[in-house]
């Protein structure tokens, strides 16, 4: 069989390599845009979010994003942001159809994560995964729905400045978050909206209610990709009490790339894991 192209968004996190083609989103701060590509400057993206008063907006990959990305491919599996903060997949979808009609011998996957950042690059390693045990195309869609039943996403937010811009909290609510230092532990629901699930006073509490919350989630000891923004430290903080709980875990840790960052801002982390 021929070889099967990744295509994933840049919500994802994930840096285009060897299979694997990102399509970036479009970050748009007080009238400028931001390409969430290889060339975003990340620092001058913070600055400008720090600095503005009013809604940012993202915009997502063009159907054309995602038909360029599949040209040449006879088999290709898209993964997206949640449908239910972009038009990503929907977007990916259409191309989906056009590229089948005008190639009619190819074969396109599309995969609504339902979340963002680091879980959709755990389902991104099961993919491949799957792919290196020969697992037959015709069976990848299911197996890839059955695999999404157990990987979750938490994230913790230090800074509520961008959600009140937007209108997610009341600038009231944010205002005092920040001066009592109070963080936002959150999810990605069944419905792929992000949805808080507590509201701590510091990272040491944030970092407990994680841990908590993975057990609940049922992990015990599989993959686990922790993205952070300007924050390594406490994603390294976070690591190690996982492992002393799950030696056997496997724990990667990366920084965030544009469009996370617009959403979980300066000091922000987003954990991906696989549960039982």
């Amino acid at each position: 069989m021929e070889k099967i192209k990744l295509i994933i968004d840049s919500s994802s996190n994930e840096s285009s390599e060897q299979n694997v083609e990102v399509v970036p989103l479009t970050l748009t701060i007080a009238g400028k845009d931001f390409v969430d590509d290889a060339q975003l400057d990340l620092d001058q993206l913070l600055t400008s979010m720090a600095q503005n008063t009013e809604a940012g907006k993202t915009s997502c990959p063009s159907i054309n994003d995602w038909l360029e990305a599949l040209a040449g491919s006879k088999w290709a599996i898209l993964i997206t942001i949640t449908s239910g903060l972009s038009g990503s997949f929907s977007s990916a979808f259409q191309a989906k159809e056009m590229y089948e009609k005008e190639h009619p011998e190819s074969h396109v996957i599309v995969v609504d994560s339902r979340s963002a950042g680091p879980e959709l690059s755990v389902v991104l390693e099961e993919i491949k995964r799957l792919l290196n045990n020969k697992t037959r195309f015709v069976d990848l869609e299911q197996k890839i729905s059955e695999y999404r039943t157990h990987t979750h996403l938490l994230f913790i937010l230090q800074s509520l400045h961008n959600l009140s811009l937007n209108g997610r909290v009341s600038p009231a609510v944010a205002k005092v978050a920040h001066m009592l230092k109070i963080d936002l532990v959150g999810t990605a629901s069944d419905e792929g909206k992000l949805e808080p699930l507590a509201k701590v006073r510091g990272m040491k509490r944030a970092l407990k209610e994680v841990l908590k919350r993975m057990s609940d989630m049922k992990y015990q000891g599989g993959r686990v990709i922790i993205d952070h923004c300007k924050n390594e430290k406490d994603a390294r903080t976070l690591k190690e009490k996982i492992m002393a709980s799950y030696p056997q875990a496997q724990i990667a840790i990366r920084p965030m790339h544009g469009l996370c960052s617009f959403y979980a801002e300066e000091g922000g982390l987003m954990i991906g894991f696989e549960g039982k």
